[in-house]
């Protein structure tokens, strides 16, 4: 995969939100509409003080969103006050924070009216994501961060617009680090740009530089790097691990990596002295943390214990079913090999993994959706013979809009295969984003209109994005898997295997 992937990524992301780690987008809360005696009672308050900001909002949301007549009072407001930028901003805010697609309208009309506000450049921003609009997204940050030079958080997602390319992208992030050296954004930037470094000895380097910088007690950002610096020590040092989680919280996460960490260093002990049944015993009594990226190399590990007790046979079933749920190729070339010590080819060790598949596989619900792109319908049905990549999104959703990038760079290796890329967007609310998102971002997804409501019934959707593999005969082998710059190559083996599966039935 191109190197830029991932920067354009992290961009979309960054562009959505610098506060904090997204981790389940949450779907808009929408006031209905109040009853006659309050909407009376909100009006009269915006008449009685049409530069109240606070007086319009509620009037609106007394109304409803989604009232028709909401346009009309706005050009009537706007007809006998027309100098009111107040009208527009209060319109437009409560679209924005709604994630809603009525937001762009009234937001352009402030900054024509006040070309110096920054705050509205930055929502206009943002909402140019919504529609797919990157170009117009960055330019927007550009003129926020002219509004205001000294506003850190306009700056941080500017920043973050060089990524994709300017090759001096990490001198720009240590320059925004000395430009704000005691910003939460400053170590933001710096956990990014390890976060997206493929290269392992760059990443520890550039986590350890953000550990220095910004203590983690202090700096919500270095705190969550130090899980990624503490997951890769793991893999190489678990005595450095262990020192490291030592200074840190003593949450449960925390906890748990510091079990790991124990019982790493007691396990390369026993391993030296040659003890691997015991040494097996304690690799077998460690609990993961629910986040890890450490999680291959517990089973590797496992499997090299078990070779050297005699019993190879169990390093080859523990690597299957491991490597059957959620493949890599350190997963796929380790289980290959300990097959091939037991006397087993590729294509019996495909075989076996194939059937750890299908003994967990579930019949997926067999969807009848109505399309974006016409007045007809899809079904799961119709789909019969091909693999089927389906992701449950909404346009207002970050993380959705960050994974699509990797979806479609995998998806693009598939041309010719039988492989459908269905997207089911919950949220009926955002449909005006649906096909512009899909044409300016030229994602080669099917959209289909869905709601949350169907998607929890039917899939056990909780939050999006949520994502599933289906097989050629309408059966979920793979869900709950995320994609990332980081493991392209696991979706691709998800949907080769998939692919492949009729060949190797022969």
């Amino acid at each position: 995969m191109k190197n830029n992937l991932k920067y354009r990524v992290y961009i979309i992301l960054l562009l959505i939100t610098c506060t904090a780690i997204q981790v389940l987008a949450q779907m808009p809360v929408h006031t209905g509409r109040a009853s006659p005696e309050e909407i009376k009672k909100a009006r009269a308050a915006v008449e009685a003080n049409p530069d109240s900001l606070k007086a319009y909002k509620a009037y609106i949301y007394a109304m409803g969103l989604n009232n028709p007549l909401l346009g009309g009072q706005y050009q009537a407001w706007m007809k006998k006050h027309p100098k009111n930028v107040i009208i527009p901003l209060a319109f437009g805010t409560v679209y924005y924070s709604a994630e809603m697609p009525q937001a762009k309208e009234f937001l352009l009309k402030v900054v024509s009216m006040e070309p110096q506000n920054a705050e509205v450049w930055s929502m206009l921003s943002i909402d140019a994501y919504r529609w797919g609009r990157n170009d117009l997204s960055i330019e927007y940050m550009r003129k926020a961060t002219l509004a205001d030079p000294s506003n850190v958080d306009y700056a941080c997602n500017y920043l973050m617009s060089f990524a994709d390319s300017d090759p001096n992208y990490s001198q720009k992030v240590f320059d925004f680090v000395k430009r704000f050296p005691a910003s939460e954004r400053g170590a933001q930037a710096l956990y990014w740009l390890a976060n997206g470094t493929q290269n392992r000895n760059t990443r520890v380097s550039y986590f350890e530089e953000l550990r220095k910088l910004y203590p983690p007690q202090q700096f919500n950002w270095s705190s969550y790097g130090m899980i990624l610096l503490a997951d890769a020590y793991l893999q190489t040092d678990p005595g450095k691990a262990l020192a490291l989680i030592n200074q840190m919280d003593d949450d449960k996460d925390w906890k748990s990596r510091k079990q790991v960490a124990e019982s790493l260093i007691h396990i390369n002990k026993l391993e030296e002295d040659q003890n691997y049944k015991e040494a097996i015993i304690e690799l077998n009594g460690v609990k993961l943390p629910s986040f890890n990226q450490f999680s291959d190399f517990i089973a590797l590990k496992k499997a090299a214990l078990q070779e050297k007790a005699g019993d190879v046979k169990a390093a080859y079933d523990s690597l299957a079913v491991k490597f059957a749920k959620l493949p890599t190729d350190r997963l796929d070339t380790a289980v290959e090999w300990y097959g091939k010590k037991i006397g087993k080819d590729k294509g019996q060790v495909m075989k076996d993994v194939q059937a750890i598949r299908n003994s967990k596989a579930v019949a997926a619900y067999p969807f009848d959706l109505s399309l974006y792109t016409s007045n007809g319908k899809l079904k799961l049905n119709d789909l019969k013979g091909k693999v089927v990549l389906l992701t449950f999104w909404f346009p207002g959703c970050g993380p959705c809009r960050g994974e699509f990038p990797h979806f479609q760079a995998v998806i693009n290796e598939f041309k010719g295969e039988n492989v459908v890329y269905v997207g089911i967007n919950v949220a009926a609310e955002q449909d005006p984003y649906v096909i512009p998102f899909i044409e300016n971002t030229k994602y080669s997804f099917i959209p289909l209109r869905g709601s949350s409501e169907f998607a929890a019934k039917y899939y056990g959707v909780q939050g999006e994005p949520e994502n599933f593999l289906i097989d050629k005969d309408g059966k979920i082998i793979f869900k709950n898997f995320r994609i990332d710059d980081s493991n392209h190559r696991t979706l691709e083996l998800m949907i080769s295997s998939l692919v492949q599966k009729d060949e190797q039935n022969k």
